[in-house]
């Protein structure tokens, strides 16, 4: 039998870990995910602990920065 695929959301969690922090902007980039924000709920309600901090570019364009305050460890999570 073969290993199922990773779903984005297993992706964006394994970012979240190793880099502490993502963008849309990454998330698109390198996992083709382009609905973040609604990944971040899904990891929040399984007892991620991630803040939004916005940012605004120079032009006025404004972006949410995800960054990982704490996560569950195995067998801790609230699904």
């Amino acid at each position: 039998m073969s290993k199922s695929p990773e779903s984005k959301i297993d992706k964006v969690a394994a970012h979240l870990v190793r880099k502490k922090s993502i963008t849309s902007w990454d998330a698109i980039q390198m996992y083709k995910a382009t609905r973040l924000a609604d990944i971040i709920f899904t990891l929040k309600d399984q007892g991620w602990d991630i803040t939004t901090t916005m940012r605004y570019e120079p032009d006025g364009i404004r972006y949410a920065v995800y960054r990982l305050v704490s996560y569950p460890k195995k067998g801790e999570r609230n699904v």
